[in-house]
């Protein structure tokens, strides 16, 4: 369970202290963090400013990101400082559903930023030159279609879900402390399992892909360029930086 309950003294102990502090500060912090973002291309849009294309990308990414953070930190956060069965059914599968599609779409948002922008530093005469023109009309379109995506393959997720509350003639249930999920047969969890995976699955693979490819068309670059970097000041090349970047994210 992610609360442990109170002791005996009808006081909470330290561990249910600490879990409470840090579901509540990575829910707080996470929120703040995304609403900032997101109160920060508003505020560019109003004031008239142009919209990069990977601005859309990072918009809907930010959404994804507010979904999944308060559908699952928040309830994790109420279940932490003890409070019991305060969702039902429908709570339960909703939030679950929402937390999934906001999960999902927020990889696949990255996943298409990492490739547009793959292809956006690509050589001219590279094979992805062709896809280079015509990828910004369709980053709408493929932004619009990973929620579609998401939004129908978890609705599996909402046949699962079902409130503390209405499991007491249940046996086969995984608890998450403030909702259970109803265990089905072993090839159903299988079926059910790789679903739900194969779009993530597959999104990783394209991040991989992508991300590989910047770095070595960095590195490539860098070679071209060493006589200049020699002749330049001592700090690290914008390709030595933009790798870094890359790893890390």
């Amino acid at each position: 369970n992610l609360w442990l309950g109170y002791q005996g003294t009808g006081r909470m102990a330290a561990s249910d202290v600490a879990v409470c502090i840090i579901f509540l500060s990575r829910t707080v912090v996470g929120a703040l963090g995304n609403l900032s973002l997101l109160l920060n291309y508003l505020v560019h849009y109003l004031m008239g400013f142009k919209v990069r294309q990977t601005d859309f990308m990072i918009q809907h990414l930010i959404v994804a990101n507010l979904l999944a953070l308060l559908c699952r930190g928040v309830p994790q956060t109420v279940a932490a400082f003890g409070v019991k069965d305060f969702l039902n059914d429908f709570g339960c599968k909703l939030l679950f559903y929402l937390h999934r599609v906001g999960r999902g779409v927020s990889i696949g948002s990255t996943c298409l930023l990492s490739v547009f922008q793959a292809m956006k530093i690509s050589p001219e005469n590279s094979s992805c030159s062709e896809l280079k023109v015509k990828a910004p009309k369709y980053i709408g379109f493929s932004i619009y279609l990973s929620w579609i995506l998401y939004l129908l393959v978890n609705i599996i997720i909402i046949s699962h879900m079902t409130g503390k509350r209405s499991n007491n003639n249940i046996t086969s249930m995984k608890d998450y402390g403030y909702c259970s999920s109803v265990h089905t047969d072993k090839t159903s969890q299988s079926l059910h399992a790789a679903l739900l995976t194969f779009p993530d699955a597959l999104c990783v693979g394209l991040m991989l892909w992508a991300s590989s490819s910047m770095v070595l068309i960095l590195h490539r670059h860098k070679q071209r360029m060493k006589y200049v970097h020699k002749t330049s000041s001592l700090r690290s090349s914008p390709e030595s930086r933009a790798t870094k970047t890359i790893l890390l994210l």
